[in-house]
């Protein structure tokens, strides 16, 4: 995707992903509407497919995912999401989920030009989630690991494609979340006895399976997002993403320093800045952690024009009058960062 910022100063506008509710309709509406409709000068407000995990299983970030995994199919099982020998009930009501929210994308972003976000598990979020079908969580198989990274990156790819054949005027942006990631590398994913811990993967395993899914999506923009406590900014800056989704409240002086070179070389910060429930602070209120960790870092206030706004993490937990509110805040606040950097 062409940088907003090439010819004048513009700080994008998003959000997450997860919405409260089960009406996608209504959501997709709201998100436009918020993040579109009324982005004034100085902001470019990026809309997004919204996951809407209230449905119930199938809408999950797990189950959703898993779906678009090509030749594994999944199943709904009392420990999880399990991988199985053919499609079942629950991975069609997966399915169903899918087709009614890629329905509804495209009537509500029918003539759309822009950007257009959609969001799916990363591979290890996935890899620590998933059961193969005779044994444990797939992450304590290296082989099936790698397997389910393949399977993914083409399910993804085939899913971009899609969003942009029916949006053909979107500049897909492709969110890779990983909730997961930091408990996987601090080898605290516990065996079906919970007796062990699986395997701890090496972090240049971590990192190509990263790239794998990352590069081989085909979207205009490939994001990199955890909101974990304790993200591991390092893998993540090795992983090579157009941008890093973190919640700016869990970078310690360590994490700004380990940010700093990839900023400085033009990687994007996605900065979540609002809560994900309750009211919105002021604009300035929420931008000071951001600027606080800029200035002390010693970077260029006008490169702020490439940092994006949004909240900590997604909205799922919110009502759906907090979830409005708390999107607009982020137009907001990035207007506001607009005239910061602009200054």
């Amino acid at each position: 995707m062409p940088d907003p910022a090439a010819h004048e100063p513009t700080v994008v506008a998003t959000g997450i992903g997860s919405w409260p509710g089960t009406d996608v309709r209504e959501a997709l509406r709201v998100v436009r509407g918020e993040l579109a409709a009324s982005a004034p000068e100085g902001v470019t407000g990026m809309p997004y497919l919204s996951e809407l995990p209230a449905r119930g299983p199938g809408a999950d970030l797990l189950g959703r995912t898993a779906h678009l995994l090509v030749d594994l199919p999944v199943d709904l099982q009392p420990q999880g999401w399990r991988l199985v020998a053919r499609p079942g009930r629950d991975h069609e009501r997966a399915g169903s989920w899918w087709r009614q929210d890629l329905d509804e994308l495209a009537e509500a972003f029918d003539g759309w030009a822009g950007p257009l976000k959609v969001q799916v598990a990363g591979p290890w979020t996935l890899a620590a989630g998933l059961w193969l079908p005779l044994g444990d969580r797939v992450l304590s198989d290296r082989g099936a690991t790698r397997d389910l990274v393949g399977s993914l990156a083409e399910g993804v790819a085939a899913h971009v494609a899609d969003v942009r054949r029916l949006v053909p005027g979107a500049q897909v942006v492709l969110q890779v979340d990983e909730p997961t990631l930091p408990t996987v590398l601090l080898g605290r994913v516990r065996s079906d006895s919970g007796f062990r811990v699986l395997r701890t993967p090496g972090r240049g395993e971590v990192v190509a399976a990263l790239r794998t899914v990352l590069e081989g999506g085909g979207a205009d923009l490939a994001v990199l997002h955890t909101c974990a406590s304790d993200p591991p900014v390092d893998v993540l800056v090795q992983a090579g993403a157009g941008a890093l989704a973190l919640d700016v409240a869990q970078l310690d002086r360590r994490r700004w320093e380990e940010l700093a070179p990839t900023l400085e070389a033009g990687t994007a910060l996605w900065a979540g800045l609002l809560p994900t429930s309750g009211e919105a602070p002021a604009p300035d209120a929420a931008l000071a952690p951001l600027l606080r960790g800029w200035h002390e870092l010693g970077l260029e206030p006008r490169d702020l024009a490439r940092v994006a706004v949004t909240p900590a993490c997604g909205l799922a937990g919110a009502t759906p009058d907090q979830a409005r509110a708390l999107t607009g805040a982020t137009v907001t606040t990035a207007a506001r960062l607009a005239e910061v950097a602009a200054d």
